[in-house]
């Protein structure tokens, strides 16, 4: 049976973050509410329903306002992305080694596979609206082995699933933060993620 490694999306495998605060901030334009897009957009990971919660938006008015963001992001969001450092050659290590890849990601899964189009990125797997904890159902279906992300939300989703967190400090959440949450190894950014995959190969049995 191939292992299987799990990456989060955004400030993992891509760099969203000029977008996702232009969605943002017009989502407030549209619906009088003052939203910091530029705050959003430097602490990805959460869902939305969290995030405009935490900026006030009264719970009746949120279903609305995901739709609106969901619905106005492939036009703003998906041409101004960048792929991260290594995210490619990090997604090709694992098909060379016999693995499969898939993508775990609290992002709407639709918006989601827009990227990896964009990108030309294929994936064995793809699932998203998913939070912390509530990535490990995915993740152990799949029996990943390795989970890659930059937030701590998604160190205890790989502790969740009993897989290996491997953190990276391309996201909001510092080295310490990321091994404190329970990450087994932190690493500057996925161009470091070959040469450590290939010198675990304890992790892929």
């Amino acid at each position: 049976m191939p292992f299987t490694v799990g990456f989060d999306l955004d400030m993992t495998l891509i760099d969203p973050r000029p977008g996702m605060a232009a969605v943002m901030n017009e989502v407030g334009t549209r619906t009088g509410h003052q939203l910091d897009g530029e705050h959003f957009a430097a602490n990805l990971g959460p869902p939305l329903d969290m995030i405009y919660r935490e900026m006030g938006v009264p719970e009746d008015e949120i279903p609305d306002m995901v739709s609106l963001f969901r619905t106005l992001y492939p036009d703003v969001v998906i041409p101004a992305t960048v792929a991260l450092p290594g995210a490619a050659a990090a997604l090709q290590c694992v098909r060379e080694l016999g693995g499969q890849t898939m993508v775990v990601t609290g992002k709407y899964r639709k918006n989601a596979a827009l990227h990896l189009e964009a990108l030309g990125w294929e994936v064995d797997h793809l699932y998203g609206e998913l939070w912390s904890t509530g990535k490990a159902e995915s993740l152990k279906l799949h029996c990943a082995a390795v989970y890659v992300g930059d937030h701590i939300g998604d160190m205890r989703g790989a502790a969740a699933a009993g897989a290996l967190g491997v953190g990276v400090v391309t996201g909001p959440c510092s080295r310490a933060e990321l091994a404190e949450a329970g990450a087994a190894v932190v690493l500057e950014d996925l161009r470091e993620f070959p040469e450590w995959l290939r010198t675990s190969s304890g992790v892929l049995s």
